[in-house]
């Protein structure tokens, strides 16, 4: 437990100190963060990002998994002082993802004397953090030395290889990089159906980047995606393998070499889905189109997403859809009932992009 911390109100420089992080998990350097926020603030919000997110190699843990990781690393003292609350991510909207974590702060900062509440953001002096930092500047800006030699990604490699090499890391070396409550929460994940299935998907990406192993240089992969929506619904795929089994998708896929964008767009509706659209009347509803390309937004490396917008005209039938073989199991799905975390990798924030979907999705 961290109990080594000065409560004293009156040496607090504020009111409020936010740390945003997505905690995959909580580490030593983010523990250092922490522990200087409670030294310098009567209150510390903690926004955990990445939430609402499906389960993957980059985000195994739930928000509620890396909540209690959290709380299990501090006495009821410093719990006291701590608001932990979800954050969902805005790929591409800066704006947007900005706007929820200033309703976030001002909903959750409590504040002192009956005057405005004095509010800072709190991060490691280099990488993300100081990104984030700078999106902020109404707010004062803390910077604490990063702990050197703990990576968030390193730590997920090792856990994910193998199941000896995982217990090795859990009962050896995870002292050097995770508090005790973490390691705690990390062996009881290692027993369930849901590490087992990233495991997996493992295996897969290391046999995916062997293929690619002897290229002059790291691959980059074009893939086009469609956004077909009519009378309140999209289209969607649920994955039948790994990655990402069960898990909705956007139609698309790969463009083949002497392919252009769009075509490729329609050849994966046609071929895949077997949509029940003349292809005329699918080019004359296009309304948009984007390329995405966050660097993290793929299991396979780096992949940029070209996604094409249909708006159908509203029908009081949707079209008709029909099973291909072997092939992911398509359906119409309602609007109201999209999730997040039923999406594969960044497809609800393509979704998001086109169609104004709200980014808050509760406040802990």
């Amino acid at each position: 437990m961290v109990n080594d911390i000065t409560r004293s109100a009156t040496a607090c420089d504020f009111d409020c100190l936010v740390f945003i992080g997505r905690f995959q998990p909580l580490h030593l350097g983010h523990l250092a963060i922490i522990g200087e926020a409670l030294k310098r603030a009567r209150q510390v919000i903690i926004l955990v990002g990445s939430a609402w997110q499906a389960r993957s190699l980059r985000n195994p843990w739930r928000f509620d998994e890396r909540q209690a990781m959290i709380r299990a690393t501090f006495d009821d003292a410093d719990n006291q002082r701590l608001e932990i609350t979800p954050l969902l991510d805005a790929l591409y909207n800066d704006d947007v993802w900005v706007r929820d974590v200033q309703r976030k702060v001002r909903d959750l900062a409590v504040p002192a004397n009956a005057r405005l509440p004095r509010i800072g953001l709190i991060g490691a002096s280099r990488g993300q953090s100081s990104y984030y930092l700078s999106l902020f500047p109404q707010w004062e800006s803390v910077s604490v030395p990063p702990v050197e030699g703990i990576s968030a990604s390193q730590i997920r490699e090792r856990l994910f290889h193998s199941p000896g090499s995982t217990d090795d890391y859990l009962t050896t070396g995870a002292y050097h990089d995770l508090p005790p409550g973490v390691i705690r929460g990390v062996k009881q994940f290692c027993k369930t159906s849901a590490y087992h299935q990233l495991l997996e998907e493992q295996k897969l990406l290391d046999q995916y980047r062997q293929a690619w192993a002897q290229a002059p240089y790291p691959p980059i992969f074009v893939t086009v995606n469609a956004v077909v929506v009519q009378s309140g619904h999209v289209l969607l795929a649920r994955r039948t393998a790994a990655p990402g089994k069960g898990l909705y998708a956007l139609p698309g896929g790969f463009i083949n070499p002497h392919e252009r964008l769009l075509d490729a767009c329609l050849r994966e509706l046609r071929e895949r889905l077997r949509l029940k659209v003349p292809e005329p009347v699918l080019k004359g509803s296009l309304r948009g189109q984007r390329l995405f390309d966050e660097p993290h937004r793929s299991w396979r490396g780096r992949t940029l997403a070209e996604a094409f917008y249909f708006a159908l005209r509203p029908e009081q039938q949707l079209p008709r859809l029909k099973p291909v073989k072997g092939g992911d199991h398509a359906r119409w799905v309602a609007l109201a009932d999209l999730e997040p975390d039923s999406l594969f990798e960044d497809h609800f924030f393509i979704i998001q992009n086109f169609l104004g979907l709200p980014a808050d999705f509760g406040s802990g």
